[in-house]
């Protein structure tokens, strides 16, 4: 029996269709006919529920470090609790509407205590990304995001980790608090103080009457993220955000009010993905989250795939570039898919585009494991959509599928492409302290403006849902005046380049053919080489005779696709440096700014194009 010939689990998941209204300018409207779903005021109440109906039911479970046995976890009783006296002791601190609670540290029990504490008194709370901290040299983005924050505290798990970054970018005369090692030469807070039980009436008074103020359109968070300059804006999230996107996400998934989710999560709470779609899926349902201190890098999936090993997840979420890394483990470890697919209901993969081959690498492994084919999800959304706008169930490279209940779109006419706008609950009323982004950021009629290009998946079947269609801003025209879609070349090109390509510039901008600016996998391509030296440089290693012959044969076999210029790859030039964060050419995440990769490396784009040639290029011709 074939893979696809293999059954699929049956997962129990509302409809979703399509109703469509044309305009004379050619602008579509389209929407679910389903009607909006109702949803709660504010997120708390679900932690108030689980708390008194399982009170002794896990919530988040984390390893005490990374690669250590055994598990920390709180239950729902314990976080609620522990999140009041949090909330009280935030309350005698400098901190309100205007002066948020920030954290710099990643996922953690403890992280999740102060967020939701700030949040059940009506004060907003901003995750920041730790590569803010940890992996930038000039700290400029961190200085940027806590200038327009104005915190009332910092929160950090680790203070000597974030020493350096406490001392470069927090202001002496904000308070901090830190779990563990205060850093030397700075004051802080231990957040063990924080948990005095709360045992005065006037405290209770006093917190209850604080809660009392938060509302549906309180902001609950500001989630940072980075705009075409590369410098983050404060997307404001509101209560009203996240408890109408968790509402549309359980119309679809629907077999959530009966299977509390379990999820081995790793993906950062400082982003939308993670900290709003799957800690909120968690929170709503009554489920647990074993928090995965590992990530998709070669350094960090190891402990991911000893996790998964461990704990039967119902639900996996995960970014292409974490499922093309688990990959080759499920594929060669039986223990470890025999338990990654037993329980699971379904994989879902948003962020960005996943290849076609991981999509069928995924579907041959579950039939391997347990004889039959595990849904894998795709979606859309961003940011400022909390997250979740369109789900699918097309297991193709691209597709995006129809939108959910709540969600209006616009599809609006632009350079031959149709860019998306969104509109509804879910949708961010906009950014913090930054009105004139704001205004820009919003149409006439009030959609939020994504500069994403969506196209239908069948124009003759509109029901079949939508393709992602890269971005409408990144898109340029060649010399003859056709244009070039950046976002499906790009995928199509690291698509084909697997596993020798990290990602990929597009360039070509008035010129007559198209050209990539290549990031490779350095030890893929050493991989290549055998005969260098261990220690050879990356310069030795990218110029070897048989790393170029392979990068020249799966240009000559990516050709064969290519329908004329404007989606032919005719030269590349292999970058030794790896994108900088610094620099805004990639974000924390992993995504790629690709006006700014071309910006700051205009002598490589020059090289690209010279003429005669550079030996450093390789030539689709050659």
């Amino acid at each position: 029996m074939s893979d696809t010939e293999a059954p699929v689990r049956k997962v129990e998941l509302g409809p979703l269709d399509l109703v469509l209204e044309q305009r004379e300018d050619g602008t579509i409207l389209g929407h679910a006919s389903e009607e909006e779903q109702s949803y709660s005021d504010n997120i708390l109440q679900w932690l108030r529920y689980w708390g008194g109906a399982e009170p002794g039911h896990i919530f988040l479970a984390e390893r005490p470090a990374p690669g250590a046995p055994g598990w920390n976890n709180i239950t729902y009783a314990e976080t609620y609790e522990k999140m009041r006296s949090i909330a009280l002791a935030l309350l005698n601190r400098n901190v309100s509407p205007e002066r948020p609670v920030a954290v710099l540290s990643g996922n953690a029990i403890d992280h999740a205590l102060i967020a939701l504490a700030a949040m059940y008194i009506g004060v907003p709370y901003a995750p920041v990304s730790p590569a803010y901290s940890l992996i930038s040299k000039d700290f400029a983005k961190l200085k940027h995001v806590l200038g327009l924050l104005t915190p009332g505290v910092v929160y950090v798990g680790d203070g000597a980790k974030f020493s350096a970054a406490i001392e470069a970018a927090v202001p002496a005369d904000v308070e901090l608090i830190v779990s563990q090692r205060p850093p030397p030469g700075r004051p802080a807070t231990l957040f063990a103080s924080l948990l005095a039980p709360i045992e005065e009436d006037a405290d209770v008074v006093r917190l209850n009457k604080a809660h009392e103020t938060v509302e549906p359109e309180t902001v609950a968070k500001i989630l940072f993220t980075s705009g075409s300059t590369g410098l983050p804006k404060g997307v404001i999230n509101t209560q009203k955000m996240l408890c109408a996107n968790q509402a549309m996400i359980e119309y679809f998934m629907q077999f959530l009010i009966e299977e509390p989710p379990v999820l081995v999560d790793w993906l950062p709470w400082h982003h939308t993905f993670g900290g709003n779609q799957n800690l909120g899926l968690v929170l709503r349902h009554g489920g647990t989250m074993y928090i995965d201190h590992g990530n998709p890098l070669p350094a960090g999936i190891d402990e991911s795939v000893r996790n998964l090993r461990e704990v039967a997840q119902t639900l996996y979420f995960n970014v292409p570039r974490g499922f093309h890394a688990l990959l080759p483990y499920l594929q060669k470890d039986k223990e470890l898919a025999s338990n990654f697919f037993g329980s699971l209901s379904f994989s879902f993969v948003a962020s960005a585009g996943m290849s076609q081959e991981v999509f069928d690498g995924l579907d041959a492994a579950s039939v391997e494991a347990c004889g039959e084919r595990i849904m894998v999800l795709t979606g859309y959304g961003a940011t400022e959509t909390a997250p979740a706008s369109l789900f699918s169930l097309s297991g193709r490279s691209g597709g995006i599928g129809l939108p959910l209940p709540g969600v209006l779109m616009k599809l609006v006419p632009n350079e031959g492409k149709l860019e998306v706008r969104l509109k509804g609950p879910n949708v961010s009323p906009g950014y913090w302290r930054e009105p004139e982004l704001t205004a820009k950021s919003f149409d006439a009629e009030g959609y939020y403006i994504t500069g994403d290009a969506l196209r239908f998946a069948d124009p003759e079947k509109p029901e079949e849902g939508f393709v992602y269609d890269g971005r409408v801003v990144e898109d340029f025209k060649l010399s003859t005046g056709n244009w070039v879609s950046t976002g499906p070349l790009r995928a199509a090109f690291v698509a084909a380049f697997v596993p020798y390509v990290r990602d990929a510039a597009v360039a070509g901008h008035d010129q007559d053919e198209i050209g990539m600016l290549v990031f490779p996998d350095v030890e893929a391509c050493r991989a290549l080489a055998p005969d260098l030296a261990k220690d050879a440089s990356v310069a030795a290693v990218l110029a070897h005779p048989d790393v170029r012959i392979a990068f020249q044969t799966r240009l000559a076999c990516l050709d064969e696709q290519a329908t004329g210029s404007t989606n032919r790859v005719a030269r590349l030039l292999l970058l030794a440096e790896p994108p900088s964060i610094d620099a805004h050419e990639i974000t924390d995440k992993g995504t790629l700014n690709q006006r700014a990769v071309l910006e700051n490396r205009a002598a490589a784009v020059a090289e690209l194009y010279k003429s005669p040639s550079s030996e450093h290029i390789v030539l689709l011709s050659s």
